[in-house]
C-alpha cells in the first residue's frame, strides 16, 4: 500500500471528514472509494471509446435514437444522440 499526500482547500476537507462521518467511514476509506469510482469511470469510457472507434457511426446512431425512443415514446425532443448528431460526423 501506499501513502499519498493532497492538499485540500479548508472547506473542502471539512466536507470530505462530514461525508466520510455519515457513510461511517473514515476519509482515508473514502478517498479510496473514490479513487476506484473515478478509475472505474475512466475505463468504462476508455473502453467504449475504442469500441466506438471501431464501430459504425451509422449503427450507433440508430441504437441511440432507440434509447430516446424508450425514454420519451419517440415523440419528445432528441437529446444529444442520434437525431441531434445526425450530420455531424457523417
Amino acid at each position: 500500500m501506499s501513502t499519498l499526500t493532497i492538499r485540500l482547500p479548508d472547506d473542502t476537507h471539512a466536507r470530505m471528514k462530514a461525508l466520510a462521518r455519515g457513510r461511517a467511514i473514515s476519509v482515508n476509506k473514502l478517498m479510496e472509494e473514490l479513487c476506484t469510482m473515478a478509475l472505474t469511470q475512466h475505463d468504462a469510457e476508455t473502453r467504449f471509446r475504442a469500441l466506438a472507434a471501431r464501430g459504425s457511426v451509422k449503427d450507433g446512431l440508430r441504437v441511440l435514437d432507440k434509447l430516446d425512443a424508450g425514454f420519451d415514446g419517440g415523440d419528445g425532443p432528441k437529446r444529444r444522440t442520434g437525431e441531434a448528431l445526425r450530420g455531424a460526423g457523417d
